[in-house]
């Protein structure tokens, strides 16, 4: 295979000869194992170890390669490793809040062209979650798809796809049984050659079952749901990628018991795309969708149009997501408390001029 079928692009080609750097080569991180990460070269693949250089500039985990990096390594002549000296300008980066109080985030894949969602269709269905997930696939810079697995197991199937289609609006919505191989050629179909993606999704919903169906054989372990709760098991321990037998490229990721969201407002208006339509049509621009008058959210709502607690999960997640900038960047809390000055001043002479109205 060429670095190309890997995912390596002109661009990466492009820094790595800004670099000046004759012996040093493109590769790609498939996998970390604690501190070493194999990676894929032109001739095969080898594990790789950081400079001491790398790992001292590194300011925090970012700074280090992620499955799915481009990086630059020097061949250890007679040996199975090589060294990693730096890691290329990423095109896309999936990234969740940290486990716990801290502000800090986890970066799970690179250079993703594609995340897949996968949410089952049985008692793992949570349309607020799956709202949660598309915002976090939008963030990333890549395009979400969602597969719906487990569709053997739910009489609803068609409804909740229609249901998925509604809180995805634009983005493909596939239901699959990847234990028949039911629908998995339309998923095949839907990953290009070339392009990579990331499975993400709760722990049970079938992940990896999904990946050796696209596979067509048995790379990942599977292990059923427990029996008490339903709840999932975490198979996949690790962050892989593959390549399926179409060309494209898949990375494994384990399965989230919480998903702590990091997203901007871009994100936001792309997973509530809907919603953002209609709060246009508002007649105050800075509409909180709270009582106002002339809100087209809250008259889609009443007309039946609009389920609220859509609206409810949009806000929340607005609230939550800023919440997570300001306290990882003091300049955003600054800015924050300027907006909220500001739409209180606002507020204020919108009163004053309803009180001018009725006084004249």
């Amino acid at each position: 295979m060429t670095l190309e079928d890997w995912g390596v692009t002109t661009a990466d080609r492009a820094a790595l000869a800004s670099m000046s750097q004759p012996t040093w080569h493109l590769a790609r991180v498939a996998d970390e194992r604690r501190d070493r990460w194999r990676v894929l070269l032109e001739h095969g693949e080898a594990l790789a170890e950081p400079s001491g250089r790398l790992r001292h500039a590194a300011l925090s985990a970012d700074d280090l390669p992620a499955v799915g990096d481009v990086v630059a390594v020097s061949l250890r002549h007679g040996e199975d490793r090589v060294t990693l000296h730096a890691v290329l300008p990423r095109r896309s980066a999936l990234r969740r809040k940290q486990a716990g109080r801290g502000s800090g985030s986890q970066l799970l894949a690179t250079n993703v062209d594609v995340v897949v969602i996968a949410m089952a269709l049985d008692d793992d269905w949570n349309p607020r979650r799956l709202e949660r997930y598309l915002a976090f696939a939008w963030d990333s810079g890549a395009s979400p798809l969602v597969v719906l697995t487990k569709s053997d197991l739910c009489p609803e199937a068609e409804e909740r796809r229609d249901e998925a289609e509604s809180l995805a609006p634009g983005t493909t919505v596939l239901a699959v049984c990847a234990r028949d191989g039911v629908g998995v050629e339309a998923v095949a179909q839907a990953l290009p050659p070339r392009q990579t993606a990331v499975v993400v999704g709760s722990s049970g919903v079938g992940k990896s079952t999904l990946l050796n169906a696209l596979l067509g054989e048995q790379r990942q372990v599977v292990t059923p749901v427990r029996e008490r709760d339903q709840r999932g098991q975490h198979t996949t321990t690790q962050r892989s990628l593959f390549v399926l037998p179409g060309g494209a490229l898949l990375i494994d990721t384990p399965g989230m018991r919480e998903l702590g969201l990091i997203a901007n407002d871009e994100a936001l208006d792309a997973a509530f795309a809907d919603l953002e339509a209609l709060a246009a049509d508002c007649r105050f621009r800075d509409c909180q969708h709270t009582g106002e008058p002339g809100c087209a959210v809250a008259a889609a709502i009443e007309d039946g149009e609009l389920d609220p607690e859509r609206v409810d999960s949009w806000r929340r997640l607005e609230r939550e997501a800023a919440w997570q900038r300001r306290k990882a960047d003091p300049l955003a809390r600054i800015a924050e408390q300027r907006r909220w000055k500001q739409m209180g001043q606002a507020g204020k002479e919108r009163g004053a001029m309803r009180r001018r109205g009725l006084d004249g």
